[in-house]
């Protein structure tokens, strides 16, 4: 194959495909995990300590427990506070399942409140007016990395007796009018997931401020095991576990941790790789009536995980997917952040919800691209993907 080639008509496509993302790892995520294979201790063990005191310092949380996902974070979160059946939750329909699904687990009701249009994140009102006897948490999810409410929400929530849990997955930069997420909320969960800002290919943790749920929660995180039940194969004198609770095999292991505890060391300059790549994209786009941007907030550091638009698609002669078929046609790798959790078949017939109980969420769920955004890539990558989108838009204007 040439290195040019002509797939759409009028548009030289690349031969190379540009990925959504791709991680970045470098010599010291090498050297550090052949010192862990070598050392005889790949499980938990003293590196996973050491990136949660690392993390909870980057954080400024009071706690931090590292674990295999982001999921298991948010499930752990929600069995501390004590979720369970008859209780309700309250969270934004633009989210992966998981925020959702892990209340499902321990027998609660998920409740969703719509979004701001300009953010996409949830909506403080909206929030209010779901707001019953059974709320027991309320999830704010950073979309995209932009900070929520955050005290809005909070003040909402502390005025009547509701814990609040941070869906951070997508925001570990993020900093909201001076104060770090993770320093804010009773609990916050991240990601490390491939496709995340800092990765091990598979992890997360929960940042942790009340000092009255950490040791249950470290607890549950390992089988409900005694505390530090990692230690009893160590030099020390030996020590008998005991089942405190009927807990979770959640844990984060020495070999995710080698990575990880690398990787939040370059977090700072693979943001400002981020940010570049991001204003360029605004630039370029702020001329396309067809495409809208999401406003970035004053007093908010944007974490930059993902570059979303919103395609306009009534003045277009083609749908969302089809102008994403279009661009993986173009050698360009794509995806779409989120379907509204309510439009998707489980929590619309479970839960007897229908298109028009959140407009601005189904508005946003139904013409939502996100294009590439990843430190790895370049300028020229940038450039290409908005030559791209502005050729398709071109071609399919009404």
């Amino acid at each position: 194959m040439s290195s040019v080639e002509t797939i759409s008509e009028g548009f030289k496509a690349r031969s190379e495909f540009l990925p959504f993302h791709q991680a970045w790892f470098g010599p010291e995520e090498e050297k550090e995990i052949i010192d862990t294979l070598r050392s005889g201790w790949i499980a938990t063990g003293p590196k996973t300590k050491k990136f949660e005191e690392d993390f909870a310092r980057y954080c400024g949380a009071k706690y931090c427990v590292a674990l295999n996902s982001c999921t298991a974070a948010l499930q752990l979160a929600y069995a501390a506070l004590g979720l369970g059946p008859g209780d309700e939750f309250i969270t934004s329909p633009m989210t992966f399942a998981a925020t959702a699904n892990v209340g499902v687990h321990l027998g609660a009701k998920p409740v969703f409140a719509d979004i701001m249009p300009e953010t996409l994140n949830i909506h403080p009102d909206e929030i209010e007016k779901k707001i019953t006897g059974r709320t027991k948490i309320i999830v704010p999810v950073h979309y995209i990395g932009q900070p929520c409410k955050m005290d809005e929400i909070n003040e909402l929530a502390a005025s009547r007796s509701i814990a609040v849990v941070e869906d951070a997955a997508h925001a570990t930069e993020s900093v909201y009018k001076g104060r770090k997420i993770g320093s804010i909320s009773d609990m916050t969960a991240y990601s490390f997931y491939a496709t995340k800002n800092i990765t091990c290919a598979e992890g997360g943790a929960l940042a942790v401020n009340r000092e009255d749920l950490i040791d249950k929660i470290r607890v549950l995180s390992l089988h409900g095991m005694s505390k530090d039940a990692w230690k009893r194969y160590s030099k020390d004198q030996f020590k008998h576990y005991e089942i405190l609770y009927p807990g979770y095999k959640f844990n984060m292991f020495d070999i995710q941790a080698s990575l990880v505890m690398h990787q939040l060391k370059k977090i700072e300059d693979f943001w400002l790789l981020r940010k570049r790549y991001v204003e360029r994209y605004n630039e370029a786009f702020s001329g396309i009536e067809e495409i809208k941007t999401l406003k970035i907030m004053p007093d908010v550091k944007h974490a930059y995980h993902l570059y979303p638009v919103i395609l306009k698609t009534e003045m277009l002669k083609c749908s969302r997917d089809e102008f994403l078929s279009e661009l993986q046609k173009l050698n360009i790798g794509v995806s779409v952040h989120f379907i509204a959790l309510h439009l998707h078949p489980y929590y619309r017939d479970t839960y007897k919800l229908k298109r028009g109980d959140f407009p601005n969420a189904e508005y946003a769920s139904d013409r939502v691209i996100t294009l590439p955004l990843f430190p790895k890539m370049s300028v020229t990558d940038v450039d290409y993907v908005v030559s791209a989108v502005a050729h398709l838009i071109k071609k399919y204007k009404k």
